[in-house]
C-alpha cells in the first residue's frame, strides 16, 4: 500500500510540474537531493558505526546484560505473559537498550526478532497478543537518551550546537513512552472488562 502512495505522489508531482512548466526545477532538485542524501547517509553511517561499536563493547563487557537485569523487573511487569528466561525477553530488552541510545537502525532487527518470538509464544496465530501490542507501543515511542541519528544530521548541516537536541528529546520521548504505556493499559483493561471483545 505504501508503494502505491509513493508512486501516486510521484506521478501527481511530475504531472503538476509538467502542467506548470517547472520540470527543469524538478530535475535540478532531484539531482541535488540525491547528492545531499548520499552526504547525509555517509554522515549517519559514521555515527551509527561509532555507537554500534560502543554497543558491541558494552555487550562484550557485560554492561548490556547488567542493564537488562536492572530493567528486567519493570519489563516483566509490562510483559507478564512472557517467561523471564524466554528468548523474547532478551530481544525485547536488547531492542529497548538500542532505542535508549538512539540506534533505531540497530534496534530494528532486534525488534523483528522479538516479534517473531512473541508470535511463537502466541502459538503462531495470525492475531496479535497483548505482549505484541505492548511491545509495538513501547518500541514506537521508546525513551531516547542519546538521539545519535538526529545529532548526526544536525552535524551534517553544520549546527552550532548539535547536541542541544538531547534534553528536549529525552523529555519528549519520556512523555511519549509513558503515554503509550497508559493508552496500552487502558485499552487492555477496557477489553478485559468487556470479556475480551
Amino acid at each position: 500500500m505504501v508503494n502505491y502512495i509513493w508512486v501516486g505522489m510521484t506521478v501527481i508531482g511530475v504531472a503538476y510540474a509538467l502542467i506548470n512548466g517547472t520540470m527543469d526545477k524538478v530535475n535540478k532538485v532531484l539531482f541535488t537531493s540525491a547528492q545531499e542524501a548520499v552526504t547525509i547517509c555517509l554522515g549517519l553511517m559514521s555515527i551509527l558505526v561509532f555507537w554500534l561499536g560502543l554497543m558491541k563493547i558494552a555487550e562484550e563487557a557485560g554492561l548490556l546484560e547488567k542493564l537488562a537485569i536492572l530493567f528486567r523487573p519493570a519489563v516483566k511487569k509490562l510483559f507478564p505473559e512472557v517467561p523471564s528466561n524466554h528468548p523474547a525477553m532478551g530481544y525485547i530488552l536488547s531492542n529497548m537498550m538500542a532505542n535508549l541510545f538512539g540506534l533505531g537502525n540497530a534496534a530494528t532487527p532486534l525488534g523483528i526478532k522479538a516479534m517473531e518470538q512473541l508470535k511463537e509464544l502466541n502459538g503462531n496465530k495470525n492475531t496479535v497478543s497483548r505482549s505484541m501490542i505492548t511491545f509495538l507501543a513501547i518500541n514506537t515511542s521508546s525513551i531516547t537518551l542519546i538521539p545519535s541519528t538526529v545529532i548526526a544530521i544536525r552535524m551534517n548541516y553544520n549546527s552550532v550546537s548539535p547536541t542541544d537536541i538531547v534534553f528536549p528529546t529525552l523529555i519528549a520521548t519520556a512523555i511519549s513512552a509513558v503515554g503509550a504505556i497508559f493508552i496500552d493499559r487502558y485499552f487492555y483493561y477496557k477489553r478485559t472488562r468487556n470479556g475480551g471483545k
